[in-house]
């Protein structure tokens, strides 16, 4: 139930950060979003060591948790610059 709650947070913060039409809001809430990248990972990971879900199901959702981090960072640091 809180890994779907983070992960729902992900792109409910992309798109509240983004009707504030203002590229300092957006970061804002683009830092956000990539914190709660961080907190699925820590789940993914947690529920892994409680055997909750196996280690190739965690392997990929991490990685793709990480890969949307990564864009969201690329974004942070284009709308940062101008």
């Amino acid at each position: 139930n809180q890994i779907e709650r983070a992960v729902v947070s992900i792109s409910m913060n992309i798109a509240e950060g983004y009707e504030y039409g203002s590229d300092k809001q957006f970061v804002r809430f683009l830092y956000i979003s990539k914190g709660s990248c961080g907190e699925v990972r820590s789940l993914l990971l947690l529920s892994k060591e409680l055997s909750i879900l196996n280690n190739s199901q965690v392997e990929s959702l991490v990685e793709k948790c990480s890969k949307l981090s990564i864009m969201i960072y690329k974004l942070i640091k284009v709308r940062s610059s101008k």
